[in-house]
């Protein structure tokens, strides 16, 4: 028995979507046959493509709420209805918490927490009034389930944001489902300003249970489950998707200093 995951007919926002892993989501809605419309403060170098078909790209602040309110008006009003959000644009640059101001620190917050709840609470005022109902999809990190130096800002923001969709999908159930990925690394463009050259990747991805990592297209296919109606059983969930996590620094410890560790732990 085949899965068939068909959003023909369907439209879907992608915030950030016109790059990396939000250009990945993307695709992966085209591929499924939505109508697709990714937003950012920049278009894209090139058109967000996939099976034959391009995303509608328009400008947008998701930092400026007034904006945001016009800019869902105006996505109905063109597409007729609005079936699905993704909430994925966000992001930090490394930066110890001492050495900026807090202000600067909001600012990351503002982008990664706030935002999203900006452009949900808009896109709930259309989901609420169809017969179909939606579905929001927060794209969180495990920054925000581990401690997070260097990012700690978004680390909070992040697991502010996993909090807050738990709390949408008990009030506005049963019309607008709204679930979390939690992401661990990604390989996008920008992988090598964060790991490297490719040996650095190979062996950043070596220290995931899976032995690499993700690809765009992986997230946007957990994403267009988590949208159709395979899932319509599901919200406030937290899907992890991050090739198995962190392995525990513990157990290189313990295996350096006491080889049979492991083995003697197994028989407990």
């Amino acid at each position: 028995m085949s899965l068939t995951l068909d959003l023909s007919g369907r439209v879907a926002v992608i915030t950030g979507g016109t790059r990396g892993v939000g250009a990945g989501i993307a695709r992966a809605f085209l591929q499924a046959g939505a109508e697709v419309v990714v937003c950012a403060r920049r278009p894209p170098d090139t058109p967000v493509t996939a099976a034959g078909r391009t995303a509608h790209f328009r400008p947008l602040d998701l930092r400026d709420p007034p904006a945001v309110r016009d800019f869902f008006a105006r996505a109905t009003a063109e597409h007729g209805r609005l079936d699905c959000l993704v909430n994925n644009a966000g992001g930090t640059p490394y930066r110890l918490l001492t050495e900026a101001d807090p202000e600067r620190h909001a600012r990351v917050v503002d982008l990664n927490l706030i935002a999203p709840m900006t452009a949900s609470l808009a896109a709930y005022e259309v989901m609420r009034g169809q017969r179909t109902g939606g579905s929001i999809l927060m794209i969180g990190s495990v920054s925000g389930t581990r401690p997070s130096p260097g990012t700690a800002a978004y680390g909070a923001a992040k697991a502010g944001l996993d909090h807050l969709a738990r709390s949408m999908a008990v009030e506005w159930a049963p019309a607008v489902r709204v679930n979390t990925l939690v992401l661990g690394m990604v390989r996008t463009e920008l992988a090598a300003l964060h790991y490297g050259d490719e040996a650095g990747i190979a062996a950043v991805g070596a220290t995931v249970p899976l032995g690499r990592l993700a690809e765009p297209a992986e997230i946007g296919d957990a994403c267009v489950f988590l949208a159709s109606d395979r899932a319509a059983y599901l919200t406030g969930a937290s899907l992890l998707v991050h090739g198995g996590g962190e392995r525990p620094a513990f157990l290189d410890a313990a295996t350096v200093n006491h080889p049979t560790a492991p083995e003697a732990a197994k028989e407990n």
